[in-house]
């Protein structure tokens, strides 16, 4: 049966041990067929020798093993380790094909042994597979079009050029990449820990205040300040740049966010285009990052302002995002806000009330769409220096 003929129930069935071989497994396979990289060629040249190595260092070795043979070192079935190299977000590869080396095979085994001890669960281990291949692949991403932009800035040579010439740079960053990468994300693992575990409970009573107990986010397990900063005539500028411009404010505007949230102890969830989503453990927290937000936007020479939104409210944190009616308050109050301007809702402003770093400003009462009546109020800043920006 081909991989295409196999349907997604057979891929929900528990991971399977090796079944016995078949009449057709007993005999003498075929010559493995190793996937083409191209046009065959005589003599290969430099740019394919260089292209070779590369993978040769970055798979493990060459490429000598079929999936069959990389499930049967592993003790488990075809179908069970395409459920996991789905998960790490790899393409479809056919019996013949020789596309795997003995490391995708000790990755494979790695994760099968948190199974098999009891560690983690199947669903926890497709969930978590499929999470570190999503992130790698946007951070692959990410770090080659910025190695790819810095040439094309210093060099003086075209992006196609750049592309090609990244294969000869690469080689000689790879381990301290790597190295940054394992040292980020220990770093990353102990933050989360003490965000999403340590203190979830002190979040918790801290939204209890003003509540009734029949708010529709009641049941969900995190309390969370969540903002937004929306850039304002993004669509009508982008249409005027062109692709280096729009790449340098897109930039800019990522990096002023990221910044800012980090500096005031948030998260950055996402960014898509010109708007970003982050969350803070506290409402005077979520508030700081919300009022430097709108002030970086309006000091700032090359972007446009920003509106910003911030609601405290609970949370359902999964697949690396957030869900949850704060969350569509939220965005909701982003587009009622005056350019340079922070809305909060009623609630958030109760929380803050006593606080003499914020001044609350009423605003008049809005129909929004999936929350009726609600009564908007504008966050500005009251004593202190807020954040402190280097």
């Amino acid at each position: 049966m081909s991989v295409e003929d196999q349907s997604d129930e057979d891929l929900d069935q528990e991971f399977d041990a090796v079944p016995e071989p078949s009449e057709d497994e007993d005999a003498v396979p075929e010559p493995a067929k190793a996937i083409p990289t191209g046009p065959p060629t005589g003599v290969m040249s430099a740019e394919r020798l260089a292209i070779k190595a590369l993978e040769a260092r970055l798979l493990g070795g060459e490429r000598k093993l079929r999936r069959r043979e990389i499930a049967a070192g592993a003790g488990v079935s075809v179908l069970s380790a395409r459920k996991l190299w789905r998960a790490l977000g790899f393409p479809n590869f056919g019996d013949d094909d020789v596309a795997f080396t003995e490391r995708d095979q000790a990755a494979l085994t790695t994760i099968l042994d948190l199974v098999r001890a009891g560690l983690l669960t199947e669903e926890a281990a497709i969930s978590i597979t499929r999470s570190i291949g999503q992130m790698t692949d946007r951070m692959v991403v990410w770090q080659i079009e910025a190695l790819v932009e810095d040439m094309v800035q210093e060099q003086g040579i075209s992006d196609a050029v750049a592309r090609k010439q990244l294969v000869g740079q690469l080689p000689a960053l790879v381990d301290s990449l790597e190295e940054i990468l394992v040292y980020s994300y220990r770093r990353q693992l102990n933050a989360g820990v003490q965000r999403l575990a340590v203190r979830a409970e002190a979040g918790l009573q801290a939204s209890e205040e003003g509540r009734e107990g029949d708010e529709d986010d009641s049941p969900l397990p995190l309390a969370r300040a969540v903002g937004f900063a929306d850039l304002v005539s993004y669509t009508s500028l982008s249409r005027r740049m062109n692709e280096k411009t729009l790449a340098q404010m897109v930039q800019r505007f990522e990096n002023k966010c990221a910044e800012i949230i980090s500096i005031g102890g948030g998260r950055l969830v996402k960014t898509v285009g010109d708007e970003v989503l982050y969350i803070a453990e506290t409402p005077a927290a979520g508030a700081e990052i919300s009022l430097a937000l709108a002030q970086a936007f309006t000091e700032d020479e090359i972007l446009p302002q920003a509106r910003v939104s911030m609601v405290w409210g609970r949370i359902l944190s999964r697949l690396g995002d957030i869900y949850g009616p704060t969350v569509n308050l939220a965005a909701r109050l982003t587009s009622l806000a005056q350019p340079g301007t922070v809305l909060v809702d009623a609630m958030t402003a109760a929380a803050l009330g006593q606080d003499e770093r914020f001044v609350l400003i009423p605003q008049a009462s809005e129909n929004v769409r999936g929350f009726g009546e609600i009564h908007p109020v504008m966050l500005a800043r009251g004593r202190g220096k807020g954040l402190v920006l280097d």
